[in-house]
């Protein structure tokens, strides 16, 4: 039986160093943060909603969600943050089968990311849906099985595969693409060119 709306996990955690450090999806557009327009966009998609990341959970505290960090440690990067989303939904909501995740900086994301993802998995009997655009894979766009946490864990710690490419090429992968107008809907904020781009994409979709 399908998710009707699985659980989901914002990626939060980057080091934003082509922002100059700091929290990305803190940074501001139309007066509000990056995050705020992600979780505006996910939760009429969604069951339970968190956010995924390290250090000090009290800088996210405005937005009254769940912070859960790695439970890998020494292994930055996306599939660590995959892994402790896999473990939260698991408990979070044990009627899923399927977790949903995406990056914090992406505040355009299609309103109908949910079930384009999960009808294409059912459709092409696939372990995982992956979200592209222009032709361009965004692989931590993905609705992932509960179930491989174990194996993912493993990947980690004992293959020491870091890519989510790597590891998604091991399952049957169903590949949604989205259209790029009038905007990418995946475009993502990584320095302050891009944020004033937002912006600007912002004020034209009200």
């Amino acid at each position: 039986m399908a998710d009707v709306r699985p659980p989901a996990v914002i990626l939060a955690g980057g080091l934003a160093r082509r922002m100059g450090g700091g929290d990305k999806p803190l940074r501001s557009i139309t007066g509000r943060p990056l995050l705020a327009h992600v979780i505006e966009r996910l939760q009429p998609q969604c069951g339970a909603l968190a956010l995924n990341a390290n250090g000090d959970p009290s800088r996210f505290g405005r937005f009254a969600l769940p912070v859960i960090a790695d439970t890998v440690h020494g292994f930055p990067g996306p599939l660590a943050g995959v892994l402790a989303a896999m473990e939260w939904a698991a408990t979070a909501q044990p009627d899923a089968h399927h977790v949903l995740t995406v990056p914090g900086d992406c505040p355009f994301l299609p309103r109908d990311l949910v079930p384009r993802l999960d009808q294409a998995r059912r459709a092409e009997n696939a372990d995982i849906a992956v979200a592209a655009s222009a032709g361009h894979l965004h692989p931590v766009i993905a609705l992932w099985p509960i179930a491989l946490r174990d194996a993912l864990r493993t990947a980690l710690i004992d293959e020491d595969i870091h890519k989510v490419e790597h590891f998604t090429a091991r399952y049957p992968r169903a590949v949604v693409e989205w259209l790029i107008t009038p905007y990418d809907p995946f475009f993502n904020a990584n320095t302050p060119e891009d944020v004033t781009e937002a912006e600007r994409i912002a004020v034209g979709d009200q």
